[in-house]
């Protein structure tokens, strides 16, 4: 009887075990399949944003960051071919991977946004909370292209950096130099759009191109 007793224990220890590598299978696909979505949603979550705030300033400093952004991707474009170094697992993805562009493009979207909202709002704790939290979205979301075996750390790092530094340095630009001779000169307000509206139009082009018909 006693058998029985320690049999019938062990079995139902087993059972509960075997629930629990269940569960924690279940939840660690679940979480996985979740960041891969992420991960390959990540370009149009960032656009989306990107565009939410421009519509909402609509001035021309927004302007002069639309320009910025996607010379920050065409920085990072030629920075790969001069560096061509492969990506953690080639089979993946054959071109470069230094430096991440998406991380490049998410950072320099986190201090647009950021930017943005001091210069409405003012710096307090609100905001400083809220661009701490902008920060950490944009940190996992590069992140996950460390996950996802896209890039390496340092690829991803570099590429936050970068990022983070050229929208520092774009807009300083505006702020420094454009801005003033923006204001007193007709013909370069009229290169500042028609230049803008035409590195934009090349860049919906290369949306339409390699995200839209892109079937990877």
């Amino acid at each position: 009887m006693a058998d029985l007793l320690r049999n019938g224990d062990v079995a139902v220890k087993l059972g509960a075990f075997e629930q629990q590598a269940l569960i924690h299978d279940f939840s660690t696909s679940a979480s996985a399949r979740f960041n891969a979505t992420l991960n390959r949603l990540s370009k149009w979550l960032v656009a989306a944003v990107f565009v939410i705030i421009f519509l909402w300033r609509h001035d021309t400093e927004a302007l002069w960051a639309a320009s910025g952004s996607i010379l920050n991707a065409g920085l990072s474009t030629v920075l790969k071919r001069i560096l061509n170094q492969e990506r953690p697992v080639s089979a993946i993805r054959s071109d470069p991977g230094m430096p991440s562009t998406h991380a490049q493009s998410i950072f320099y979207t986190v201090m647009f946004c950021i930017v943005s909202m001091v210069e409405y709002f003012g710096l307090n704790g609100v905001t400083a909370v809220i661009s701490a939290l902008i920060f950490a979205i944009g940190s996992y979301l590069s992140w996950l292209r460390v996950s996802q075996q896209l890039h390496t750390t340092s690829q991803v790092a570099v590429g936050a950096a970068l990022g983070f530094s050229f929208s520092i340095f774009w807009f300083w630009l505006w702020d420094a130099i454009v801005l003033d001779a923006f204001i007193s000169h007709l013909w370069i307000q009229i290169l500042v759009v028609l230049g803008t509206v035409a590195i934009c139009v090349s860049f919906l082009l290369y949306v339409f191109r390699y995200w839209v018909l892109e079937k990877n």
